[in-house]
């Protein structure tokens, strides 16, 4: 069904050295404050900024906390990645006639809480297998939800190659339709595989001297 794997993979995490040299933007920024720009709407940084804090806030207080942190080094990435999904699928479900009500929302997460054996579990496995925060479990059960229904109006079975294609090709329409624009000192947006890659453009600089850099 539904995976998260249409986001970045949060397992391998760039190094950060000791004394890094300072690093500065020396492309221009259309949209100042943003991570990113979907159907002429901005996802800010600091909405960014804010899950991935209640994200680890949350891997804090699990009693496996070092090792979600650990798997988790491309949070900030993956992070992004998904909050530009979630509007992709929005808009594809729009486009097909398709609507979540909240009390979809409602019914499906306590079919989750059920399965998990309580509110409590499910909270700690959203947490430590989909890096989300129990504040978002909502938006993530709602997104769940939406691939359900988009899948059935599509008459896409998602257990077979042909349906994830059916799919994969609704969501890359709707993806090209709201031209997407990503900061790129978080990378670049594929509308055909419907998540973040790494960008080629020399966005960041050394202004200490040359050098290879990595992405903040």
């Amino acid at each position: 069904m539904f995976r998260r794997r249409t986001s970045l993979s949060l397992s391998a995490a760039a190094a950060l050295l000791v004394g890094a040299p300072l690093l500065t933007a020396c492309g221009s920024e259309a949209h100042p404050g943003a991570a990113a720009v979907v159907g002429g709407e901005r996802i800010t940084v600091s909405q960014v900024q804010a899950q991935v804090r209640a994200v680890r806030s949350a891997q804090d207080g699990d009693e496996q906390s070092a090792e979600l942190i650990r798997n988790t080094g491309q949070l900030t990435r993956g992070t992004l990645s998904t909050l530009v999904f979630q509007r992709v699928l929005e808009r594809a479900a729009e486009d097909a006639g398709v609507e979540v009500t909240r009390r979809d929302v409602q019914r499906a997460r306590a079919r989750a809480e059920q399965n998990a054996g309580g509110a409590e579990q499910l909270e700690r496995m959203m947490l430590q297998q989909r890096a989300v925060a129990p504040g978002e479990i909502d938006e993530a059960v709602r997104a769940q939800v939406l691939v359900q229904k988009l899948a059935e109006r599509l008459g896409a079975d998602l257990r077979t190659p042909q349906g994830q294609q059916t799919m994969t090709e609704a969501l890359a329409e709707a993806s090209r339709a709201m031209d997407v624009t990503i900061n790129p000192r978080y990378g670049a947006w594929d509308d055909r595989q419907i998540t973040l890659i790494d960008s080629e453009e020399p966005w960041i600089r050394n202004v200490s001297g040359p050098g290879p850099q990595q992405p903040a």
